[in-house]
């Protein structure tokens, strides 16, 4: 896998949002063109920023898309349950989720549920990050 692809409102908010979650900013680039509309099977008119973001020393990224045309459309509902078919999440190891969670916060994170133990192994629990997305944290206990 090369990396997963995120359409968020606001493009500034959500590199700043994923780069307190440790990811660090590959690069940043205008996407638009003929060539690029008939990828994503859009009009020619289509106009896109991307950032891409990695993980630090690993191989997985996330693609933040902004788009300025056609603008993005919302999902119906726009905070849909974690249960509806489409919505993914993705899911970060960190090493102290209540201090990762205040961290988020600053950044417009809420808690979806609560954070709460799987057993003796782990601290889980999933937010709303920029644009209504998904994230799961994890912290290994034990």
């Amino acid at each position: 896998m090369d990396n997963v692809g995120i359409v968020v409102e606001d493009l500034d908010a959500a590199i700043a949002f994923f780069t307190e979650l440790g990811m660090e900013l590959e690069g940043r680039m205008l996407i638009e063109g003929a060539w690029a509309a008939r990828v994503v099977g859009l009009d020619d008119g289509m106009r896109s920023e991307i950032a891409m973001m990695r993980v630090p020393g690993g191989h997985g990224r996330l693609e933040l898309a902004k788009y300025h045309t056609p603008a993005e459309i919302r999902p119906e509902p726009e905070r849909a349950p974690v249960n509806t078919l489409g919505t993914h999440r993705v899911m970060f190891a960190v090493t102290d989720i209540n201090d990762t969670l205040d961290r988020l916060r600053a950044h417009g994170a809420e808690l979806v549920g609560e954070v709460t133990r799987f057993e003796d192994s782990y601290l889980l629990c999933y937010l709303r990050g920029p644009s209504g997305i998904i994230v799961a944290l994890a912290e290994q206990i034990g």
